[in-house]
């Protein structure tokens, strides 16, 4: 018995590790880990990304999302000799409440587009935690069908801290997809906050996803949402909800006349689909297409890119000067003093706010 207990070994005991095969040889070896540690450079990058080649695609979407100072430079001179053959595709914003269905929907959209010969670009944000910052970034695995679509791109960010939950670079991205050769742009909010306003100042046609019978169409007219819609599109419109989403389709176009009619000539319009069945897709493509060409005609198109580009210009300063502010060693050091006598109430918040903006 004694000698039996000598020969057990716990489950926890560690076993040798299995060896690696003499197949590789140690030049190999050494090559392969000298290649990964090697950058390619930006003219490689910025090569590859003119000839469609996804590896580098996502390599520069990688430092442009970086928060990497050493990054900085070298994404923002990809970004630059992108810029000639950017420009060249419709961005199409979508949003909706979670569970409105917007990963099928888009999913069910881009097989449409790919179908008919486009190359699409999903560029999807994933809420991250304002606990962890994590973020489960899930879209490829609710879009199995488009992301192995050859004619399909799908990336997915994490939102962080930026405005309105959309990631930080994600105006750049959209200029390194479109220098890929991606002609129609995607991109998802994450549905809540500020992330409508977002896209909205991003994007060429804004379209808001909506289910019948939630209870939310009142509500829904209420938002300021209903305002920066180009298009809404009732979805989950089968089966017996097919009766609930043509009555909701009536009250949301009561609701459309109801509002100033917007400077692009375009009148918002309202129809119905099912993403699951991939019934009503194609219409939506098509009222895209009619959007574009009475936008162009009448130069609106353009104007309003111009536009977007003041105003991300303008929040870029402002984003700098912010991030500057608060990581001067200076600042550092009186904030944490102004904020113990706010505490202690021998001064007011505005009164400390003064003091540090005139250090």
């Amino acid at each position: 018995m004694a000698q039996e207990n000598k020969s057990y070994k716990s489950a926890l005991h560690e076993q040798d590790g299995v060896k690696p095969p003499n197949s590789l040889s140690s030049t190999a070896a050494n090559t392969i880990k000298k290649n990964r540690r090697k950058q390619p450079s930006v003219n490689d990058l910025v090569s590859g990304i003119t000839s469609e080649n996804i590896t580098a695609l996502s390599r520069a979407i990688t430092l442009v999302e970086s928060t990497n100072p050493s990054h900085t430079k070298k994404a923002n001179d990809i970004i630059t000799q992108c810029l000639p053959y950017a420009n060249k595709s419709t961005r199409i914003g979508i949003t909706g409440v979670p569970g409105v269905g917007k990963s099928t929907f888009i999913e069910a959209f881009g097989l449409h587009l790919a179908s008919i010969g486009k190359k699409v670009a999903v560029l999807a944000v994933d809420p991250s935690s304002s606990l962890s910052k994590g973020s489960i970034l899930g879209d490829k695995t609710r879009m199995e069908d488009l992301v192995k679509t050859k004619n399909a791109f799908i990336r997915p960010s994490p939102s962080g801290n930026s405005l309105g939950g959309v990631a930080r670079k994600t105006r750049e991205t959209i200029i390194l997809c479109e220098a890929a050769g991606f002609d129609t742009i995607i991109i998802e909010t994450v549905g809540v906050g500020q992330s409508e306003t977002a896209v909205h100042s991003m994007v060429d046609f804004f379209l808001l996803l909506k289910l019948a019978g939630a209870g939310d169409e009142l509500q829904g007219i209420k938002r300021g949402i209903i305002e920066m819609a180009d298009a809404i599109v009732i979805n989950k419109a089968d089966g017996e909800n097919v009766k609930a989403a043509k009555s909701a389709k009536l009250e949301f176009n009561r609701a459309l006349h109801l509002y100033p009619s917007k400077s692009s000539d375009w009148s918002p319009k309202v129809t119905l689909c099912s993403a699951l069945k991939r019934e009503g897709i194609s219409e939506v493509w098509d009222m895209i297409k009619d959007y574009t060409k009475i936008t162009k005609a009448n130069h609106y198109f353009e104007e309003n890119r111009n536009n977007q580009n003041k105003f991300w210009l303008l929040q870029t300063i402002e984003d700098r000067l912010k991030s500057n502010f608060y990581n001067s060693p200076k600042i550092k050091v009186e904030l944490e003093k102004q904020i113990k006598l706010v505490e202690e109430a021998k001064t007011t918040p505005f009164a400390a706010a003064e003091f540090l903006l005139k250090i």
